[in-house]
């Protein structure tokens, strides 16, 4: 049987991928092995806390949003991994 995930858990795969250069909406979703729906509402509150920015391309007519992650983003990153390692999210 499969253990649900926390949504802190899905918070640090997000960020850990945009993190390491996933950068494009469709492969974060993959990266978390998420539904769309539910992706996007997380991708919204991590902008929204400014976790993460959008940035948009300079052409006219495109449309592509890609993801890049903040300091203050980077931050938290490393303060949840250093907590994972004292008290594992898996291990419970």
């Amino acid at each position: 049987m499969s253990k649900r995930r926390s949504r802190l858990e899905i918070i640090l795969i997000i960020l850990s991928a945009v993190r390491d250069g996933v950068d494009k909406p469709t492969r974060i979703m993959y990266a978390a092995n998420m539904s769309w729906a539910s992706c996007q509402k997380i991708l919204s509150s991590l902008v929204e806390q400014g976790f993460i920015e959008v940035k948009m391309p300079l052409k006219i007519g495109k449309s592509k949003k890609r993801y890049v992650i903040t300091k203050k983003g980077k931050k938290v990153v490393v303060y949840l991994e250093k907590a994972n390692e004292l008290l594992p999210i898996n291990a419970l």
